[in-house]
């Protein structure tokens, strides 16, 4: 063959690699767009007035949604936007997915290649279409096997009750979607990190077409806590910086990026490989950050506890600087409320009321947005 005919063999075959990648994205359209600024918002749930009342006089737009399972039709999700923004709210998110299935957010059977998963990722792929048909750009995804992993509530010595994460307690347990994990083995094996790694690959390469047709961002939250093994689980992906670098580069789509929580990063401490404030720089840099959730505690693994984002071992007012220099452009959300003016064995919350309850305003969360606001004002004049 000559070399002129070698060269026109490869502008083809170039051409043709141009229009098949052209093709593979036909279906996607432009995300659903977020106006610029950083958003300082909250966890919300149930839209009473009292609870709306209370979040309009904390100052509070921007909102992060739990779906209720009855509802989660894009229908429903129509209505439940309305509804807050009926009362001059913006919703942001409707995260930690559910379906028909039952939780669609750290789902074992996807991580772990149980039975029932391609029923999961067909529960969670309508359920992205129909966040997207809501017209909300974002919703939150995490991939832990085994649960968020705890050994209870402490008080602290400032007199406030928080989680504590003791992983060398008899009670260290992880709990999610109303089922609890323990050691040794929490799935009756010990899995291998390539086993995890293929699972990932094979849920987000049906995840990305369709968030991409929606029109939704993705945003992966950190393993809670990234400690390397589990149970027998590994959680070798979303515990370490490495692993979020691979991860978004396998799923090669400007809508899967980060949900960046502070708390969880910190509880890994140098075993994330990456400081707070170097992996915000790099998942900006690169548009993958998507929504932080802002939240403090009192030391890395072995032995954690949540603390009020001035009460922990690392400067947030550092992670919001970073926020302010990168332009970023998301929700920031106090995460994990600790309770605070009330008697420790009885926590506030910040989501609204339970069935038969009063509402309770959180005295924790006005003190997370104050503190939260002042130093998003103050990395606004440094910047």
């Amino acid at each position: 063959m000559s070399e002129q005919a070698t060269r026109r063999e490869m502008a083809g075959m170039a051409l043709a690699g141009a229009a098949a990648l052209s093709s593979s994205s036909a279906s996607a359209k432009p995300m659903i767009p977020i106006p610029p600024g950083i958003k300082i918002g909250v966890s919300a749930n149930t839209p009473s007035r009292e609870h709306m009342q209370y979040l309009k006089q904390l100052g509070v737009t921007w909102l992060s949604l739990a779906p209720v399972q009855a509802e989660a039709t894009a229908e429903g999700f129509i209505k439940q936007r309305k509804t807050w923004e009926d009362e001059g709210f913006k919703v942001y998110n409707i995260g930690s997915g559910v379906g028909p299935s039952g939780s669609l957010h750290n789902m074992p059977e996807v991580t772990l290649n149980l039975p029932g998963r391609d029923q999961k990722i067909e529960d969670y792929l309508n359920y992205i279409r129909y966040v997207g048909k809501a017209g909300v750009p974002y919703s939150t995804y995490a991939h832990m096997g085994n649960g968020i992993w705890s050994s209870g509530r402490i008080v602290n010595p400032r007199g406030y009750s928080a989680r504590d994460g003791n992983s060398k307690s008899p009670d260290w347990k992880g709990f999610w979607g109303g089922k609890t994990y323990t050691e040794p083995l929490s799935h009756g094996r010990v899995f291998s990190e390539q086993e995890i790694w293929d699972n990932y690959e094979y849920f987000i390469k049906k995840v990305v077409p369709v968030a991409e047709e929606a029109g939704v961002r993705i945003g992966i939250h950190p393993d809670d806590p990234p400690q390397r093994m589990l149970a027998g689980v590994p959680r070798c992906i979303f515990s370490n910086f490495e692993g979020y670098k691979r991860a978004i580069e396998i799923a090669n789509s400007p809508n899967i990026g980060v949900c960046f929580c502070v708390g969880s990063w910190l509880e890994g401490g140098k075993s994330t490989g990456a400081d707070p404030v170097d992996a915000i720089k790099y998942f900006a840099s690169k548009k993958k950050l998507f929504k932080v959730h802002f939240r403090n505690v009192t030391a890395p693994l072995p032995h954690f506890t949540e603390s009020l984002i001035d009460d922990g071992y690392y400067d947030m007012s550092r992670v919001m600087q970073a926020l302010v220099d990168v332009k970023f452009d998301g929700i920031v959300i106090p995460d994990h409320i600790p309770a605070l003016g009330i008697d420790p064995s009885n926590p506030d919350t910040s989501r609204g009321v339970k069935s038969g309850e009063a509402y309770r305003p959180s005295v924790g969360l006005a003190y997370l947005l104050g503190c939260m606001n002042s130093m998003l004002k103050a990395a606004s004049r440094n910047a």
